[in-house]
């Protein structure tokens, strides 16, 4: 969840250059990971020097206006997501560690066993100051440097006792070149500069000065300084097969680039990132995944398909559902991440479990990975981060490629997602052979027309944008929908509560007579998403009834629907119009409206749509 940075360089003169203020960038792009709190520690001299203060970035760099001594050779920093202790300055990191603070840690994780090891450690005479996990670790990693003065057995030594999920980034005084870091269940890439080295949660970290990163796999501890790289796993082996791998996007994707915010340039990317999922995928007239360690007459033995995800993920693997099911004839279930092994699910070797996550770091869909594992079932990661865990331990991937989503609420990974769930259904229809090559070229044909009609969504979004601001004071927003509209309607919703803090649920419209209608009354604004009239089984009837239904007892109806749908004009306050396009396909179409409107409401109503309050970009504990 939080994220964290570490640099190690040569001494600079420049104090645009200081290692300070490399961590200070490399914060400046993660802040989207957590903002309750930032620090930074570096070592100068005989001295660790840490500054840390509550709230947002902005309040460290206050601090450390004109400070001076802050040169040294290394670094790091950390944007925190409060997890165990408020967000105060005393609980923000890095945290001192030893009898003297001779010692500093960053902290991302949860470490389960800190209070037993918070009563050995306070037995043995170290003292403690905040109300955190991470303290314990720190002062861990201290007493075991006192035994064997040198930093990484003693990181390696620390990290063997902790239980949980953590990654550890330490610095020493006796070690004034070297930053230390140690990774189980906790996202850490290494950046490769010449004549320097970074250490970050994301690539993002150290983005803007080296392209040249090396994935650090579970239980490993990396040793950094400014010429060398050295891994060795927990038992203490060296590790000398550590992939390297390029950065496929600069550090420009990751700015605004004339947007007043970072979700609304991300949803104004999004024919693009649909286009960049799309792009390469037929080879020789047959689909492609990214990487496939998966023997076809294993896919053509499966029986059942398990998509594990969590929040607008899930919403995307609803819609695999409908995907799958129509083009493979494979009974296909969507779970929480966080629910599915907690409840003895049914899970075999002909399981296929299809993992959706944008980080690829997600906890509870990692931990879903490895028990699915265990039970045989083959599984496929759908991801947008190379390098990150969940990806690395499934069977097979397919990359989004839609580049860095800073806003912590997802809109071109959720397309990405749902375009990415497209290509896996036909992938798995053709090795089937449930659908001929002719069927798979003619909805590739059409899926590859989708971005051209996003961005005529885009381009008229003064409507979405208008209502929204005339909408700023509403307390409630429903959302009704059926087939791949009912998850955009949960989508919708779920923007709504993200980044404007107002009530808002999205119900499946059949649902509607069941319950959920007498919370209409009058004035109620209800987006109603309606199906294409053409349609093979359309629901559309049914749909227009619901909003008949809806407008019967006082709600103000704000209907989408297709171009040419005039159907909807007699019933509908407000009519949003997007292109026509095959019904499984309206989901990459229908749901951008209500991207918009949720950012220009938040944005109307004086709100931090990139930082959401208690939210964070990555929810990388369980």
């Amino acid at each position: 969840m939080c994220g964290i940075v570490g640099y190690a360089g040569p001494r600079a003169e420049s104090p645009s250059s200081r290692p300070v203020d490399v961590a200070l960038q490399g914060l400046a792009r993660l802040e989207y990971r957590g903002y309750d709190s930032a620090g930074v520690a570096v070592i100068d001299g005989d001295d660790v020097r840490v500054t840390k203060r509550a709230g947002k970035l902005a309040n460290l760099r206050e601090a450390l206006e004109g400070a001076s001594g802050t040169s040294g050779q290394v670094s790091i920093a950390h944007t925190r997501w409060a997890t165990h202790g408020g967000p105060t300055d005393v609980n923000a990191h890095p945290h001192l560690g030893g009898r003297e603070g001779e010692l500093a840690v960053v902290h991302n994780g949860i470490i389960e066993n800190f209070a037993s090891l918070r009563t050995e450690l306070e037995q043995d005479g170290f003292s403690f100051t905040s109300e955190t996990d991470s303290e314990a670790a720190a002062h861990l990693v201290a007493r075991e440097m006192e035994q064997t003065g040198d930093l990484t057995e003693a990181m390696r030594r620390a990290a063997a006792s902790l239980e949980g999920a953590f990654t550890l980034l330490a610095v020493h005084k006796g070690a004034p070149d070297t930053v230390v870091a140690a990774r189980r269940n906790s996202p850490l890439v290494v950046g490769l500069g010449e004549g320097e080295n970074f250490l970050g949660s994301d690539v993002a970290a150290f983005v803007d000065s080296t392209k040249e990163a090396l994935e650090i796999g579970q239980d490993q501890v990396v040793t950094v300084t400014a010429n060398s790289v050295a891994i060795i796993d927990f038992d203490g082996a060296e590790v000398t097969d550590a992939k390297r791998y390029t950065i496929e996007w600069d550090a420009v994707a990751a700015q605004k680039g004339g947007f007043d915010s970072f979700m609304a340039k991300e949803i104004h990317e999004q024919a693009r990132a649909v286009a960049d999922t799309l792009r390469g995928r037929l080879e020789d007239g047959a689909l492609r995944l990214d990487e496939m360690d998966i023997d076809p007459s294993v896919l053509r033995s499966i029986d059942k398909i398990v998509v594990v995800a969590c929040g607008t993920a899930a919403n995307a693997g609803a819609v695999a559902k409908y995907a799958i099911e129509h083009w493979c004839r494979i009974p296909t279930e969507v779970e929480l991440a966080h629910e599915f092994r907690y409840r003895d699910p049914v899970v075999t070797e002909k399981t296929l479990v299809v993992a959706i996550s944008q980080s690829g770091e997600t906890m509870d869909t990692l931990m879903a990975v490895r028990h699915a594992r265990e039970q045989g079932a083959k599984v496929i990661a759908l991801c947008n981060t190379r390098g990150s865990t969940i990806p690395r331990e499934a069977d097979a991937a397919l990359y989004l490629h839609v580049g860095p989503e800073i806003a912590v609420a997802s809109t071109k990974a959720y397309l990405g997602q749902i375009a990415a769930c497209y290509l896996l259904g036909l992938f798995l229809a053709q090795v089937r052979g449930n659908l001929y090559p002719d069927e798979i070229a003619a909805l590739m044909a059409d899926l590859e027309q989708i971005p051209d009609q996003i961005q005529q969504v885009l381009d008229s979004s003064a409507q979405v944008e208008q209502l929204a601001r005339d909408m700023q004071d509403a307390t409630s927003v429903l959302f009704l929908g059926r087939h791949v509209g009912y998850p955009t309607a949960m989508e919708g919703a779920l923007k709504l509560k993200e980044i404007a803090y107002i009530h808002a649920e999205g119900f499946a419209a059949g649902e509607l007579k069941h319950g959920p209608i007498a919370l209409v009354e009058e004035g109620q604004p209800v987006f109603v998403i309606v199906p294409s009239p053409n349609g093979r089984h359309s629901l559309h009837s049914k749909v227009v009834s619901n909003i008949q239904e809806v407008r019967a007892r006082g709600a103000r109806t704000l209907v989408i629907a297709e171009e040419g749908d005039d159907a909807v004009l007699p019933f509908a306050d407000e009519v949003i119009r997007v292109p026509a396009t095959r019904t499984l396909f309206a989901a990459l179409l229908t749901v951008i409206p209500l991207q918009i409107f949720s950012c220009e409401l938040a944005t109307a109503k004086g709100l931090d749509v990139d930082q959401p309050r208690n939210l964070a970009k990555s929810v990388t504990v369980e």
